[in-house]
């Protein structure tokens, strides 16, 4: 489910591609800083794509960061707080689906040269109707 990157004012279209190796890397991020640096892969992809899309992703990670902190600050049970742990848990669930699926383009696929096309690695020492040779 990746959504369709949309051309940028210069017209150019902003393509973000990545590896798996650089997904895990964020996602290794996320789950060691126990989600404390969220934000951090949907700033990078916010500030290399410019889409609203991306900034969208970025606020609400941020905002995220913004109010789970003091409420881990606040919060009279310690460490028994259920819901504290649920929200953990299902934005360090999130941030992980977006960063393997959703967050970076996929890869374009090589172009392949049409039927019968000469390619300019092969030499043909033949004419290319005539199957003998000459």
């Amino acid at each position: 489910m990746t959504m369709p990157t949309m051309p940028t004012t210069s017209g150019a279209e902003r393509r973000l591609t990545a590896g798996w190796f650089q997904r895990l890397a964020w996602v290794v991020l996320v789950w060691v800083s126990l989600g404390f640096l969220v934000w951090v892969p949907f700033l990078y992809v916010a500030v290399r794509r410019g889409l609203s899309s991306d900034w969208v992703a970025f606020g609400s990670f941020a905002l995220y960061e913004c109010l789970i902190l003091p409420w881990a600050v606040m919060t009279p049970d310690g460490d028994g707080d259920a819901f504290f742990g649920i929200a953990i848990l299902v934005t360090l669930l999130t941030a992980t689906v977006l960063l393997l699926t959703a967050v970076f383009d996929k890869k374009p696929p090589a172009a392949q040269p049409a039927y019968g096309a000469v390619m300019a690695s092969q030499s043909q020492p033949y004419q290319q109707g005539y199957p003998y040779g000459r």
